[in-house]
């Protein structure tokens, strides 16, 4: 405990900003999931589970942090309906504190912790398969590379929660996550909504001197800003379609200023490359389906440089902006070769390369996680694909000029293949069947058996791909 630095850096923005709440007060408090790998890159990872509980079950102040938790305010686009009676309404910004490893502050948000004044009728609560559900996708994509939050805490609260998505009466769950920042372009459209100049000027002061302070003497701090943050969310989204994610609800609300992937609700992983997949029953028009989550970030970042239009100018803002496509082009290229853990070139060749395979994939609908896992190497990895159960979509005359293109590609440094994980006939995947089988045990016998081994499968999966 004695090596958590703790931070109160957002009390500083001032009550304009947020609500001092209080958690919920919870029948009981069940530890279901603690990442101690985390935990000690926070200085926690001394804490007893007693003391955990206390900490991240009935949210006693973490000390020298804040003295009590705060529900942000802010607006959004859901679907793109504006929708200004958002803000924190079953989560809070419970503490921050310093990264030992890396020195950068992060934030422990909550979710399912209770009532806000921005709940709109709802409980505030968070059911136990949906914090499972956040767990495994958190800890899939950091596995994967993606810039995501992590799921620091997860405990059972002893509710019987109503449900019409799933079987009631269901457990209840609070989730603590670590991310790099609480802000997101809601914060921003907020302020712009009411008018409010003063406070948006604000609120940039605080995201550069807190997140960008290489602005801290630019001229126009908004139009720096807003290109940071466009390479930033630009990139993530690449990230996504190199791990064949799908987010499930990419509303403005849901986008942070760090392009930090967060808040984790429908979300799926693609079986094979299907840019029309969408995660979100409700997403009728497939509005954040797969393929089109990229436009739905560049949509909101447009929101993101409206916003800032009385800080800035929109001959400012514009070129700001539209560095936003560029910068996906560059990233999605490197993110795919990343994972196929092959040393990249030049932009032209290599977004060549990765456009031709994905019409392969598209064609053959070869399954993606396997095909990526398949041919980490490139040619290195020719026997390794030669065997595996997807083999057959290897030997078509389609795949001739993906063979060709990996012989050119020389493997990266950190291709690690003689690691046990690739000796596997197949990946490790979170498609939805995999996710409802570790469910069913937990549901019907508070079996945690498969929870477990799957986390420890991913463990062994992010120390292949060198992540962490």
């Amino acid at each position: 405990m004695t090596d958590f630095k703790p931070a109160r850096h957002h009390e500083t923005l001032g009550d304009a900003f947020y609500d001092r709440v209080a958690a919920a007060d919870f029948p009981q408090t069940i530890l279901r999931h603690r990442d101690q790998r985390w935990a000690t890159r926070m200085g926690l990872d001394g804490l007893s589970e007693v003391d955990w509980l206390s900490h991240f079950g009935r949210f006693t102040p973490l000390p020298g942090s804040l003295p009590e938790p705060l529900a942000l305010r802010y607006h959004g686009h859901q679907f793109r309906s504006y929708n200004p009676d958002l803000g924190d309404g079953r989560g809070f910004l419970f503490a921050q504190g310093f990264d030992l490893q890396d020195g950068r502050l992060l934030d422990f948000g909550t979710k399912g912790t209770g009532r806000t004044p921005w709940s709109r009728g709802g409980d505030g609560r968070l059911t136990l398969k949906g914090g499972m559900r956040e767990v495994l996708a958190t800890e899939m994509l950091e596995a994967m590379g993606v810039y995501t939050s992590k799921s620091f805490s997860l405990v059972e609260t002893g509710e019987e929660l109503q449900r019409g998505d799933e079987p009631s009466p269901t457990r209840s769950a609070a989730l603590v996550r670590l991310s790099h920042s609480h802000i997101r372009i809601g914060s921003f459209q907020r302020l712009a909504y009411l008018h409010d100049t003063d406070g948006l000027r604000q609120l940039l002061d605080y995201c550069i001197d807190t997140y960008y302070p290489e602005f801290a003497e630019t001229e126009d701090r908004a139009a720096a800003f807003l290109s940071a943050v466009a390479g930033n969310v630009a990139q993530l989204g690449a990230q996504w379609i190199a791990a064949g994610f799908v987010h499930g609800v990419l509303n403005t609300d849901n986008i942070n200023i760090t392009g930090e992937s967060f808040d984790y609700g429908p979300w799926r992983f693609i079986e094979r490359y299907d840019p029309s997949f969408t995660a979100a029953y409700f997403d009728e028009t497939g509005l954040y389906s797969f393929g089109r989550q990229p436009d739905a970030l560049a949509w909101n970042l447009t929101r993101l440089a409206e916003s800032l239009v009385p800080l800035s100018s929109i001959e400012a803002l514009e070129p700001a902006l539209n560095t936003v496509w560029p910068a996906f082009r560059a990233a999605l290229p490197r993110s795919m070769l990343r994972r196929l853990g092959l040393k990249p070139t030049d932009i032209e060749s290599d977004g060549a390369f990765i456009t031709t395979l994905f019409e392969f994939l598209g064609a053959s609908q070869a399954p993606y996680e396997q095909f990526l896992f398949d041919w980490r190497g490139g040619s290195l990895s020719a026997e390794r694909a030669a065997a595996s159960p997807a083999a057959e979509h290897y030997t078509s005359a389609s795949f001739v000029p993906i063979a060709d293109a990996l012989e050119a590609y020389a493997p990266s440094a950190d291709v690690n293949l003689d690691h046990a994980y690739f000796a596997r006939s197949r990946p490790r995947t979170m498609l939805i069947d995999e996710v409802e089988a570790i469910w069913t045990p937990i549901a019907q016998d508070d079996d945690w058996t498969l929870f477990e081994k799957t986390l420890e499968e991913i463990a062994q999966m992010r120390q292949a791909y060198g992540v962490g």
